[in-house]
Protein backbone atom coordinates (compact mmCIF):
# COMPACT_ATOMS: atom_id res chain seq x y z
CA UNK A 1 0.00 0.00 0.00
CA UNK A 2 1.32 3.57 -0.69
CA UNK A 3 1.97 6.14 2.29
CA UNK A 4 0.03 8.80 2.66
CA UNK A 5 1.91 12.18 1.48
CA UNK A 6 1.77 14.86 3.08
CA UNK A 7 2.80 18.26 1.73
CA UNK A 8 4.29 20.85 4.72
CA UNK A 9 4.30 24.43 3.55
CA UNK A 10 6.28 27.12 5.36
CA UNK A 11 8.48 29.73 5.56
CA UNK A 12 9.93 28.60 8.96
CA UNK A 13 12.24 25.76 8.26
CA UNK A 14 11.54 24.97 12.56
CA UNK A 15 8.12 24.48 12.12
CA UNK A 16 8.59 22.47 8.61
CA UNK A 17 10.80 20.69 10.58
CA UNK A 18 8.76 19.81 13.76
CA UNK A 19 5.58 18.40 10.87
CA UNK A 20 7.87 16.91 9.34
CA UNK A 21 9.06 14.87 12.56
CA UNK A 22 5.38 14.08 14.13
CA UNK A 23 3.83 12.87 10.77
CA UNK A 24 6.97 10.78 10.25
CA UNK A 25 6.88 9.21 12.84
CA UNK A 26 3.58 8.24 12.62
CA UNK A 27 3.91 6.62 9.56
CA UNK A 28 3.01 9.67 6.81
CA UNK A 29 5.94 10.49 3.45
CA UNK A 30 6.21 14.33 4.29
CA UNK A 31 7.10 16.51 1.08
CA UNK A 32 8.22 20.36 2.19
CA UNK A 33 7.97 23.80 0.53
CA UNK A 34 9.38 27.17 1.73
CA UNK A 35 6.37 29.56 0.31
CA UNK A 36 2.99 29.80 -1.37
CA UNK A 37 4.84 29.38 -4.80
CA UNK A 38 6.70 26.18 -4.25
CA UNK A 39 3.27 24.60 -3.00
CA UNK A 40 1.47 25.57 -6.20
CA UNK A 41 4.12 24.00 -8.09
CA UNK A 42 4.44 20.40 -5.88
CA UNK A 43 0.66 20.05 -5.89
CA UNK A 44 0.44 20.70 -9.47
CA UNK A 45 3.52 18.89 -10.34
CA UNK A 46 3.61 15.67 -8.24
CA UNK A 47 1.98 12.38 -9.45
CA UNK A 48 0.12 12.58 -6.28
CA UNK A 49 -0.72 14.60 -3.02
CA UNK A 50 -2.93 13.44 -0.71
CA UNK A 51 -2.98 16.59 2.21
CA UNK A 52 -1.27 19.81 2.59
CA UNK A 53 -0.60 21.58 5.27
CA UNK A 54 -0.17 25.51 4.88
CA UNK A 55 0.84 28.69 6.86
CA UNK A 56 -1.40 31.87 6.44
CA UNK A 57 1.01 34.13 6.69
CA UNK A 58 4.38 33.82 4.59
CA UNK A 59 5.73 36.05 2.28
CA UNK A 60 5.62 36.42 -1.84
CA UNK A 61 2.42 34.20 -2.38
CA UNK A 62 0.63 34.15 1.24
CA UNK A 63 -0.90 30.78 2.02
CA UNK A 64 -4.41 32.23 1.45
CA UNK A 65 -3.62 33.09 -2.53
CA UNK A 66 -1.61 29.97 -2.92
CA UNK A 67 -4.97 27.50 -1.75
CA UNK A 68 -6.56 30.26 -4.66
CA UNK A 69 -4.52 29.18 -6.76
CA UNK A 70 -4.50 24.90 -5.82
CA UNK A 71 -8.12 25.03 -6.04
CA UNK A 72 -8.14 25.87 -9.74
CA UNK A 73 -7.01 22.60 -10.23
CA UNK A 74 -7.10 20.75 -7.75
CA UNK A 75 -9.66 19.23 -4.73
CA UNK A 76 -6.62 17.77 -2.06
CA UNK A 77 -7.55 18.41 1.46
CA UNK A 78 -5.91 21.57 2.86
CA UNK A 79 -5.36 22.50 6.51
CA UNK A 80 -3.86 26.05 7.97
CA UNK A 81 -1.94 26.84 10.10
CA UNK A 82 -2.80 30.42 11.53
CA UNK A 83 -1.83 32.45 14.85
CA UNK A 84 -5.48 33.35 16.44
CA UNK A 85 -4.61 37.11 15.71
CA UNK A 86 -4.98 36.21 12.04
CA UNK A 87 -8.90 35.74 12.33
CA UNK A 88 -9.93 37.42 8.87
CA UNK A 89 -7.46 36.00 6.86
CA UNK A 90 -8.43 32.42 7.80
CA UNK A 91 -11.98 33.50 6.83
CA UNK A 92 -10.82 34.41 3.73
CA UNK A 93 -8.70 31.67 3.27
CA UNK A 94 -11.82 29.02 4.38
CA UNK A 95 -13.83 31.26 1.55
CA UNK A 96 -11.24 30.39 -0.66
CA UNK A 97 -11.16 26.38 -0.36
CA UNK A 98 -9.04 25.03 2.72
CA UNK A 99 -11.17 22.51 4.56
CA UNK A 100 -9.85 23.38 8.15
CA UNK A 101 -7.51 24.86 10.26
CA UNK A 102 -5.33 24.41 13.32
CA UNK A 103 -4.82 27.20 15.65
CA UNK A 104 -0.52 28.09 16.65
CA UNK A 105 1.36 27.08 19.08
CA UNK A 106 -0.41 23.96 18.17
CA UNK A 107 -0.61 20.85 20.19
CA UNK A 108 0.93 17.62 18.23
CA UNK A 109 -1.93 15.70 19.43
CA UNK A 110 -3.93 18.11 17.62
CA UNK A 111 -2.57 18.43 14.55
CA UNK A 112 -2.67 14.48 14.16
CA UNK A 113 -6.62 14.29 14.83
CA UNK A 114 -6.92 17.16 11.95
CA UNK A 115 -4.86 14.99 9.90
CA UNK A 116 -6.55 11.61 10.29
CA UNK A 117 -10.21 13.55 10.02
CA UNK A 118 -9.36 15.25 6.87
CA UNK A 119 -7.77 11.82 5.02
CA UNK A 120 -10.77 9.71 6.08
CA UNK A 121 -13.14 12.55 5.01
CA UNK A 122 -11.30 12.50 1.38
CA UNK A 123 -10.62 8.33 1.12
CA UNK A 124 -14.38 8.22 1.65
CA UNK A 125 -14.98 10.34 -1.48
CA UNK A 126 -13.47 7.27 -3.19
CA UNK A 127 -14.76 4.76 -1.35
CA UNK A 128 -17.23 1.91 -3.52
CA UNK A 129 -21.00 3.84 -1.83
CA UNK A 130 -23.55 2.22 -0.56
CA UNK A 131 -25.78 -0.52 -1.67
CA UNK A 132 -29.08 1.94 -2.86
CA UNK A 133 -27.67 5.17 -2.03
CA UNK A 134 -25.58 5.97 -4.61
CA UNK A 135 -27.93 9.23 -6.22
CA UNK A 136 -29.55 11.49 -3.83
CA UNK A 137 -32.12 14.30 -5.70
CA UNK A 138 -33.49 17.58 -3.79
CA UNK A 139 -35.40 19.62 -6.24
CA UNK A 140 -32.91 20.52 -8.76
CA UNK A 141 -29.88 19.47 -6.66
CA UNK A 142 -28.66 15.93 -7.83
CA UNK A 143 -25.79 14.06 -6.45
CA UNK A 144 -24.35 11.06 -7.57
CA UNK A 145 -22.49 9.08 -4.66
CA UNK A 146 -20.93 6.72 -6.88
CA UNK A 147 -19.21 9.83 -9.54
CA UNK A 148 -19.00 11.59 -6.84
CA UNK A 149 -20.44 14.40 -9.15
CA UNK A 150 -23.14 17.10 -8.30
CA UNK A 151 -25.10 18.85 -10.45
CA UNK A 152 -27.78 21.70 -9.76
CA UNK A 153 -30.37 22.56 -12.70
CA UNK A 154 -28.69 19.89 -15.09
CA UNK A 155 -25.14 22.18 -14.66
CA UNK A 156 -21.96 20.52 -13.16
CA UNK A 157 -21.00 22.55 -9.75
CA UNK A 158 -17.15 21.55 -7.98
CA UNK A 159 -17.21 21.01 -4.71
CA UNK A 160 -14.20 20.64 -1.93
CA UNK A 161 -14.66 17.58 0.05
CA UNK A 162 -15.67 19.34 2.92
CA UNK A 163 -18.44 20.74 0.97
CA UNK A 164 -19.68 17.46 -0.44
CA UNK A 165 -19.62 16.42 2.47
CA UNK A 166 -21.86 18.63 4.02
CA UNK A 167 -24.36 18.70 1.37
CA UNK A 168 -24.05 14.59 1.00
CA UNK A 169 -25.02 14.59 4.95
CA UNK A 170 -28.00 17.40 3.99
CA UNK A 171 -29.35 16.00 1.13
CA UNK A 172 -29.49 12.56 3.07
CA UNK A 173 -31.87 13.77 5.77
CA UNK A 174 -33.59 16.69 3.91
CA UNK A 175 -35.97 19.37 6.46
CA UNK A 176 -33.85 17.96 9.04
CA UNK A 177 -32.08 20.77 11.08
CA UNK A 178 -28.50 20.19 11.86
CA UNK A 179 -27.21 22.46 14.85
CA UNK A 180 -23.42 23.92 13.66
CA UNK A 181 -21.77 21.40 16.48
CA UNK A 182 -23.81 18.21 14.98
CA UNK A 183 -22.47 19.25 11.59
CA UNK A 184 -18.86 19.60 12.77
CA UNK A 185 -19.43 16.57 14.34
CA UNK A 186 -20.96 14.57 11.67
CA UNK A 187 -18.62 15.68 8.85
CA UNK A 188 -15.20 16.21 10.41
CA UNK A 189 -15.62 13.49 12.78
CA UNK A 190 -14.58 14.68 15.58
CA UNK A 191 -15.68 16.41 19.10
CA UNK A 192 -16.38 19.88 18.01
CA UNK A 193 -14.04 22.12 20.63
CA UNK A 194 -14.45 25.62 19.46
CA UNK A 195 -13.70 25.10 15.75
CA UNK A 196 -17.35 25.44 14.96
CA UNK A 197 -17.12 28.59 13.25
CA UNK A 198 -15.32 27.38 10.38
CA UNK A 199 -18.91 25.34 9.25
CA UNK A 200 -20.80 28.73 9.03
CA UNK A 201 -17.73 29.38 6.34
CA UNK A 202 -18.25 26.56 4.40
CA UNK A 203 -22.10 26.37 4.58
CA UNK A 204 -21.59 29.81 2.88
CA UNK A 205 -19.13 28.78 0.31
CA UNK A 206 -21.48 26.06 -0.44
CA UNK A 207 -24.40 28.04 -1.06
CA UNK A 208 -22.81 30.56 -2.89
CA UNK A 209 -22.03 27.12 -5.02
CA UNK A 210 -25.71 25.77 -5.29
CA UNK A 211 -27.93 28.41 -5.01
CA UNK A 212 -29.19 30.91 -7.78
CA UNK A 213 -29.28 33.90 -5.13
CA UNK A 214 -27.56 33.08 -2.45
CA UNK A 215 -28.55 35.62 0.13
CA UNK A 216 -32.17 34.58 -0.67
CA UNK A 217 -31.48 30.35 -0.77
CA UNK A 218 -34.00 28.01 -2.24
CA UNK A 219 -32.31 25.15 -0.91
CA UNK A 220 -29.56 25.81 2.27
CA UNK A 221 -31.51 27.30 4.67
CA UNK A 222 -30.63 28.85 8.74
CA UNK A 223 -33.26 28.41 11.05
CA UNK A 224 -32.46 30.87 13.77
CA UNK A 225 -31.20 29.93 16.76
CA UNK A 226 -30.93 25.95 15.76
CA UNK A 227 -28.89 25.27 12.83
CA UNK A 228 -29.38 24.70 8.90
CA UNK A 229 -31.23 22.11 7.03
CA UNK A 230 -31.66 21.68 2.85
CA UNK A 231 -35.30 22.19 1.99
CA UNK A 232 -36.68 20.80 -1.51
CA UNK A 233 -38.43 18.14 -3.20
CA UNK A 234 -36.57 15.00 -3.05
Amino acid sequence: MDMIRILAVDDEPDLRSLLRILLKNRGYEVLEAASGTEAVELVRSEPRIDLVIMDIMMPGLSGVEACAEIRKFSTVPMLFLTAKSETEDLVLGLNTGADDYITKPFVPAEVLARVRSQLRRYASLGALPQEGANTLTVGTIVLDDTAKTVTVDGEPVSLTPIEYSILHLLMRNPGKVYSTKALYEAVWQEEALGSEGAVAVHIRHLREKIEINPSAPRYLKVVWGQGYKLEGSR
